[in-house]
């Protein structure tokens, strides 16, 4: 269904682009007969996509076999500590991205440790990943070369006018819709991280979830670096949300000029910078540096003196929480990837604010893990290596408000 599904999103793609040339050479009964094609085939698309995600949902929710997980987390230890290449799927990697957070631990419960070996390597204070990368759309592009979302730029408009002066004379004709594709293409990510050889210590389910969880930690870090940062140049064709470009070249996020830093009026020109005419930040959230947290936590009132922002942090999630400024709450999640508005220099783009699900995270394939023990043997060192295929682009216009500090400083 999977396959389907993306085969008819890429036909879409192809009359979108079809029934834009014969809007442009003026055809507009073919234009007409053309998108009528096209809404039949969002039906069916939408119906595909609806099977799809609870396919998917059911898939991240079920109840791990513990019998079978601690079986295949067994399997996969020996064949690590022998050199081999263990290979999880897009749809574990995708469930691993959603929900490493979650910190899912592969059955270690009933196997008996080691005397003397400790169940665990801890890690440092604050090893945590943005969760941007919770948040965006993860789909599972396998065996695919590259992947075109099409979406809407601007719709028709209606005209109107009094029937007196209407009547018997020609139709006026409509604003043109424009449309605009947003390419995802395969960028190879890879890990390469060391890791003491007294890993090699732990029972064989511990030693194989410490390596699986470091690669995959990794990589959720790399990603969230690159849904912020890629710049379709050094990362080629994965697209970061600051960078956000379709096939024309045209940005697809929105930029808006922040003078005078960190301000008490800083959130709400980026609440309602975000969203049509219509519209304001439904499901949008903040995407700061941890120093603009801070900038904004020492802002205090001319008058009272008193904080004008508080924060609400998540209980079970450090990275994220809400700013609440009077009686509105704004989501936020930390990513150090982010330049800090608070002291950049001109022409810098900063924080970023809207809904996470404007992105697209394509997975191109399997996400295979090996470690080899002979690159660091004489510093004593294992050597985790982890590659990937991923892609990435905002799928929706101006998904995305980009703050930005003006060239002038």
């Amino acid at each position: 269904m999977r396959r389907k599904l993306i085969d008819l999103k890429t036909q879409r793609t192809a009359l979108l682009e079809a029934a834009e040339t014969l809007l442009k050479e003026g055809k507009r009964e073919d234009y007409r007969a053309q998108m009528e094609r096209i809404a039949n085939m969002n039906a069916e698309i939408k119906d595909l996509q609806d099977l799809v995600q609870e396919q998917d949902r059911k898939f991240l929710d079920a109840v791990p076999d513990h019998g079978e997980e601690k079986d295949k987390a067994l399997e996969r230890a020996e064949v690590l500590k022998k050199g081999g290449e263990v290979k999880f799927s897009a749809k574990e990697t995708i469930r691993d991205v959603y929900q490493a957070s979650k910190q899912i631990t592969l059955a270690t419960g009933t196997i008996v440790q080691p005397t003397g070996a400790g169940a665990n390597i801890r890690d440092p204070l604050g090893n945590v990943v943005s969760s941007i990368v919770d948040e965006v759309y993860v789909q599972d592009l396998t065996g695919m070369g590259a992947f075109l979302e099409p979406y809407v730029i601007s719709e028709v408009d209606a005209k109107g006018g009094k029937v007196a002066t209407t009547a018997g004379t020609a139709r006026t004709v409509s604003t043109d819709p424009k449309f605009g594709v947003a390419k995802i293409s395969p960028y190879e990510l890879t890990v390469t991280s060391y890791v003491d050889r007294n890993i090699s210590r732990l029972s064989p389910a511990s030693y194989y979830e410490k390596i699986r969880t470091m690669a995959m930690r990794a990589m959720r870090r790399k990603l969230s670096e690159l849904i912020v940062n890629g710049d379709g140049q050094g990362s080629p064709d994965m697209f970061g949300i600051k960078n956000a470009k379709n096939v024309a070249g045209e940005t697809i996020f929105a930029a808006l000029e922040i003078t005078g830093g960190v301000t008490e009026n800083l959130l709400t020109e980026l609440f309602f910078a975000y969203g049509g005419d219509e519209t304001i930040g439904a499901n949008a959230r903040l995407y700061l540096n941890k120093v603009d947290l801070r900038a904004l936590g020492k802002i205090r009132g001319t008058q009272d003196k008193k904080k004008v922002f508080s924060f609400q942090p998540d209980t079970g999630n450090p990275n994220r929480g809400m700013i609440v400024d009077g009686g509105t709450m704004i989501p936020y999640a930390i990513n150090s990837f982010l330049t800090a508005l608070d002291g950049a220099g001109t022409s810098a783009q900063t924080m970023v604010y809207g809904d996470p699900m404007n992105y697209e995270l394509g997975l191109f394939g399997e996400f295979t893990i090996r470690v080899d023990e002979s690159v660091k043997a004489v510093e004593r060192m294992y050597t985790i290596l982890g590659d990937a295929m991923v892609g990435g682009n905002l799928v929706v216009d101006k998904g995305f408000v980009v703050a930005t500090t003006p060239a002038g400083g």
